[in-house]
C-alpha cells in the first residue's frame, strides 16, 4: 500500500469532525499527500487553530491554498447540507467525502426521556447527517464523473455494544447498510463507497476509557494508533482500490474478527 507524497494532489477531500481524533490524524495524512483538505468541526477552537497551523493555513505559508476551515454542527439533515454547501464552496467541488464525525452518545434504558434523548442524539449524528452528506456527494459526483465516499463505522455496527449503547451500535450499522446500498447502486456512475469499523484508537478522546484491562484483552497489546486508521482512509481516497468498492476494512488489531 506504499504510495507517493504527492499521489492526492488536485482531490478536494472535506473530512468531517477533523480538529481531533482519527479525523485530525486523517486531515493532516490528505494533506501532505497532496490533497486540498476542508478541515470541518463544530466551532472554531485551540484544535483547529493549531491543525490548519500545521497544514500552513497561515496567511502567506505555501500550504494556505490546499486548507480550508469549515464549522457546524452535524446533528441532523439540514445541519449536514449546511456544512456540505460551505465545504463546496471552499474548493469548487468535493471530491472525496470522508464522513468522520460521530459520538459515542449513551441511551440509557431505564428512563424514557434518556433513551429518546439518547436514541435522537445517535441518529442524528451517526447516521442522518453522514447519509446527508453521502447525498449529496453522490448528487455531486453523478455530475462530475464520481468519486469517493468513506464512512467511518465502529466494530460497533457488527457486534452490537454494550447495554448503555445500544442506539450508538444500531447507527453505526445502519451507516454500513448505507454504504453498501450506495456502491451497488450508484457504482455504474462512477461512486465508489467504503466503509472503515475501528475498534479502540489511541487519540486524546479515548484516553480516560482506555486502561490496562482494555490493553490486556488486545491480541497485539496495543490500542491502534489513529495514523493507522488514517492511512487506510488516504489509501481508499486515492481511487486505486475501485473494485473494494461496498467493502467494510475493519480496523482492530484483531480484537474484533469477523
Amino acid at each position: 500500500m506504499a504510495s507517493a507524497p504527492g499521489e492526492l494532489a488536485g482531490k478536494r477531500i472535506l473530512v468531517t469532525g477533523s480538529s481531533r481524533g482519527i479525523g485530525r490524524e486523517t486531515a493532516a495524512l490528505l494533506h501532505r499527500r497532496g490533497a486540498s483538505v476542508v478541515v470541518h468541526a463544530r466551532a472554531a477552537s485551540e484544535h483547529t487553530v493549531t491543525l490548519l497551523a500545521e497544514l500552513g493555513a497561515i496567511a502567506g505559508s505555501a500550504g494556505s491554498s490546499r486548507v480550508a476551515l469549515v464549522t457546524g454542527e452535524l446533528d441532523g439533515v439540514a445541519a449536514a447540507g449546511s456544512v456540505w454547501d460551505a465545504a463546496v464552496a471552499a474548493f469548487g467541488g468535493i471530491d472525496v467525502l470522508v464522513n468522520n464525525a460521530g459520538a459515542w452518545i449513551a441511551s440509557e434504558i431505564d428512563s424514557a426521556s434518556e433513551w429518546q434523548a439518547g436514541w435522537d442524539a445517535n441518529l442524528g449524528l451517526n447516521l442522518a447527517a453522514p447519509a446527508e452528506l453521502c447525498r449529496r456527494a453522490i448528487l455531486e459526483y453523478r455530475a462530475n464523473g464520481g468519486g469517493v465516499i468513506v464512512n467511518l463505522a465502529s466494530r460497533s455496527a457488527h457486534r452490537g455494544d454494550d447495554a448503555a449503547h445500544l442506539a450508538y451500535g444500531a447507527a453505526k450499522g445502519g451507516l454500513l447498510a448505507l454504504t453498501k446500498g450506495i456502491a451497488r447502486g450508484y457504482g455504474g456512475d462512477g461512486v465508489l463507497a467504503y466503509a472503515v469499523a475501528p475498534g479502540w484508537v489511541a487519540t486524546d478522546l479515548a484516553e480516560g476509557a482506555i486502561d490496562e484491562a482494555v490493553l490486556d484483552s488486545l491480541p497485539l497489546g496495543e490500542v491502534t494508533p489513529a495514523r493507522d486508521v488514517a492511512e487506510v482512509i488516504a489509501f481508499l481516497a486515492s481511487g486505486r482500490a475501485r473494485h473494494t468498492t461496498g467493502a467494510t476494512i475493519d480496523i482492530t488489531g484483531a480484537d474484533y474478527v469477523r
